[in-house]
């Protein structure tokens, strides 16, 4: 629809950086001498024109507004239907006559609507992010302000039961930025209301919680990750330009494991569960250095349009706060989690960029694009609340 409506096809100006990502999976596709599996990689450039059809068709911060207030109601739907499923899980763990902790944490957690647990927490986590923003720097933003709280704690429970240790640091180190800009001060009761929340929670929380520096073996993930790093150095070691190429991660694992594990703990091992060691790995360090060079623009950018804007609330500041959380939360799970190889992950997080680029071009105070970038008169709705 959008080819045939003779609007203007537009990408966010992260071109550069984008385009020599996606040149390098290729060149590193065409080098790896196993074409063929690497090509799932490539069909997944479609999902990057998210980016265009958003920035492109999303011309009133009144749209983007309503598309991110839409997701906290879809965010905490999926949040409860993660509570049933959290229910029976703990339903069957009794019935079994098995610890809970152990029967949930490795490999049987809540996944809402989603196939698999850590899609359904880093949606969660953007959406709760994004809504964050929402409640901190938007106007009017409390006129429902009792829906969007309830929203925020659902999708916050969510997030406390889904026992996935990256997305809670992810969720606090982006929650703490946007509080540094609503309060200074506050950022000094995260840690306060994080030693509450362990404090209060029943024991499998605690037990999750203490996992982070005292795992338990065959249950906990932090053993297989260390051999995930290990293997994933020996790759970056020995192709350090163009990696194994798309895929060859999954298909050459074995060939890389240290020599001194004699049996590989119990884990996933497809991909490395690390953004930057993984791309390095996979596709070289030049492409890796180039997504992060995408990541770090967009914080840039964003944090240059902020400084334009008055103090007040204003959509746009909302929108370009909540866009700098997203991506620094996407940056701190990425060091324990492909986060961005999900596709699902992966589309939220780009209509989120392409939004606060959308900002960006917006009239301070019509909230529209400027008109040399309209080739129709958008249709004026009134800003939800």
């Amino acid at each position: 629809a959008l080819l045939v409506s003779g609007e203007k096809l537009r990408l966010p100006p992260i071109k550069l950086p984008l385009g020599l990502f996606l040149l390098g999976t290729v060149i590193s596709l065409a080098f790896s001498g196993e074409a063929a599996a690497g090509l799932p990689q490539i069909r997944k450039f479609y999902v990057f024109l998210e980016l265009l059809v958003v920035f492109s068709t999303l011309r009133e911060i009144a749209w983007l507004r309503a598309l991110v207030l839409c997701w906290a109601g879809v965010g905490a739907l999926i949040a409860m239907r993660g509570f049933v499923q959290f229910a029976q899980r703990f339903k069957e763990a009794q019935e079994l006559g098995r610890n809970f902790y152990d029967y949930y944490a490795p490999a049987d957690r809540m996944t809402g609507f989603m196939s698999h647990w850590m899609t359904f927490s880093g949606q969660e986590m953007l959406v709760l992010l994004m809504l964050a923003a929402f409640l901190f720097f938007a106007p009017n933003a409390f006129q429902r302000g009792g829906l969007w709280l309830a929203c925020s704690a659902l999708m916050s429970l969510a997030l406390l039961l889904g026992f996935t240790r990256s997305i809670w640091l992810a969720t606090a180190a982006a929650g703490m930025y946007l509080l540094w800009y609503v309060r200074r001060w506050l950022v000094a009761a995260v840690p306060v209301t994080a030693a509450l929340v362990f404090l209060l929670s029943p024991a499998p929380i605690r037990e999750r919680f203490t996992s982070i520096v005292h795992p338990k073996e065959g249950v906990d993930s932090n053993e297989f990750r260390v051999v995930t790093e290990r293997a994933g150095l020996r790759m970056i070691e020995r192709h350090p330009l163009l990696g194994l190429g798309p895929e060859g991660v999954k298909l050459h694992f074995n060939e890389y494991v240290p020599p001194d594990v004699h049996k590989l703990p119990s884990g996933w091992y497809g991909h490395l569960h690390n953004i930057y060691l993984h791309y390095a790995a996979e596709r070289g360090i030049p492409t890796m250095l180039m997504l992060l060079w995408l990541l770090l623009k967009i914080l840039y950018d964003f944090h240059v349009g902020l400084r334009g804007l008055p103090p007040a609330r204003n959509d746009r500041r909302f929108l370009l706060h909540g866009g700098i959380a997203v991506v620094l939360a996407t940056m701190v799970a990425g060091f324990f989690e492909l986060n961005l190889g999900d596709t699902e992950v992966l589309t939220v997080f780009l209509t989120v960029v392409a939004c606060g680029y959308a900002s960006l071009e917006m009239e301070a105070l019509g909230g529209r694009q400027p008109a040399a970038s309209r080739s129709t008169p958008p249709v004026k709705l009134r800003a939800a609340s």
